[in-house]
């Protein structure tokens, strides 16, 4: 007779009495009551980082009188758990109490709640309003595929809720379906999010359907303050009032109106405007009057829409009209303030015979005191081809300069001055004025006066 060894795995051990011990634990624990024995549960150092709910079937539980309230789950490693196929459709949680549930170190980093159906789960009268999450990681949580469409949340109270150092970087939220989802009772009002939620992707989340109207938002009360601040007080027999800078005004500015001894002759510059700061009508004249012979007054006019092109510069186009050719035009000019506060206009004229007109000008203020100012100008004049019949040439014709003294009084609003003016021909032109016995250049003392209102 052989003796033979009989051996067996002490590993296989506390397997086999943790197993026998939960088979005589269960009718024990029904007999206490269903869930009397989870009320002190403390599960601090549990490590569920490998344990698979993925076929675990809970669609009919009955979870309404749980209490969770004092569970301590704060160090628990759930970092492995998969709830991706968890039926929770028909859960009833009605009643659940997890106001107390410390889960704020909780490591739920690699939890897969993918597939996790809580379509017809109702958590009326659930209570989280003291639950801490501050500290929870939940940076490689997946929420993709969760079907929450029917869920009611209509009771639900996040007042409290703690999710200010939560880390919610990882999670993914772009398929969630909560369109039906019925939010008309939560209550947010206390919430803190102040976390890290970077990278958290809500990119293709449903909530087209989702019921809000007990959020606030929306259209705003009867008596809800007017977006004018007057709450229906009419503003008096003055009207609405206005900004200055929208008002339309008016100006009409007499820049030259003087006499020019050597050629017996009156010139004159003059411009008027009615409209803002964006907009204008403006009309502007120049020319000469002869005061002999048969008193020919040559003027170029024109009438134009003024807009600001910048701080410093404006644009003007419009129509005008020579008197010395007898020709309407086109016209379209830049009107501004130059470097070193020179005063600079370009204006071109379009004729209808196609000849173009080039008007340069510009002109400095050196204020000497308060009233006294010596204002230098110069002008030239170009054109596009000849025109013989109007002693024109092609390229630029005509420099003009003039050099007044100026006293300005009446708040500068009057201004009379004395002063030199020279001109001459350019170019081709002065052996065009040659062969008319015409002056190719000349000077002339000059006096008169400048005022605008």
């Amino acid at each position: 007779m052989k003796i033979r060894k009989v051996g067996f795995n002490i590993t296989v051990l506390p397997v086999s009495i943790l197993s026998v011990s939960m088979w005589l634990a269960i009718p024990l624990a029904n007999a206490a009551g269903p869930y009397d024995s989870m009320n002190k549960t403390k599960m601090p150092d549990s490590d569920m980082s490998g344990m698979d709910h993925s076929s675990m079937d809970m669609p009919n539980s009955d979870m309404s009188g749980m209490d969770h309230s004092s569970m301590d789950m704060s160090e628990m490693d759930m970092s492995g758990m998969n709830h991706s196929s968890m039926d929770m459709s028909g859960t009833d949680m009605l009643g659940m109490d997890h106001s107390s549930m410390d889960m704020s170190e909780m490591d739920m980093s690699g939890m897969n709640h993918s597939s996790m159906d809580m379509s017809g789960t109702d958590m009326l009268g659930m209570d989280h309003s003291s639950m801490d999450m501050s500290e929870m990681d939940m940076s490689g949580m997946d929420h993709s595929s969760m079907d929450m469409s029917e869920m009611d949340m209509s009771g639900m109270d996040h007042s409290s809720m703690d999710m200010s150092e939560m880390d919610m970087s990882g999670m993914d939220h772009s398929s969630m379906d909560m369109s039906e989802m019925d939010m008309s009772g939560m209550d947010h009002s206390s919430m803190d999010m102040s976390g890290d939620m970077a990278g958290m992707d809500h990119s293709k989340m449903n909530m087209s359907e989702m019921d809000m109207s007990g959020m606030q938002g929306g259209e705003a009360p009867a008596d809800a303050r007017s977006s004018d601040y007057s709450n229906g007080v009419p503003y008096g027999r003055y009207g609405k009032p206005v900004m200055m800078g929208s008002l339309p005004l008016w100006s009409v500015s007499v820049d030259d109106l003087g006499y020019q001894f050597d050629d017996d002759q009156i010139n004159f510059e003059i411009e008027s405007w009615y409209g803002d700061d964006s907009n204008r009508l403006r009309f502007r004249t120049e020319g000469s009057a002869q005061t002999k012979d048969d008193k020919e007054i040559d003027s170029l006019s024109s009438l134009a829409y003024w807009k600001p092109l910048g701080i410093y510069w404006n644009g003007e186009a419009g129509i005008a009209y020579n008197t010395e050719n007898d020709k309407p035009a086109l016209m379209a000019g830049i009107v501004g303030t130059a470097p070193y506060f020179v005063e600079t206009d370009a204006r071109a004229y379009l004729y209808t015979d196609g000849q173009v007109q080039l008007d340069l000008g510009a002109e400095y203020e050196w204020r000497l005191s308060q009233h006294w100012v010596v204002i230098p100008e110069v002008g030239l004049t170009a054109f596009s081809k000849d025109d013989v019949d109007n002693h024109i040439t092609k390229g630029f014709n005509e420099l003009e300069t003039e050099v007044r003294l100026t006293y300005e009084t009446l708040n500068r609003q009057l201004a009379p001055y004395v002063g030199v003016s020279y001109e001459t021909a350019l170019g081709d032109a002065r052996d065009l004025r040659r062969q008319d016995n015409e002056s190719v250049d000349g000077s002339s003392l000059t006096t008169g006066v400048k005022f605008w209102f």
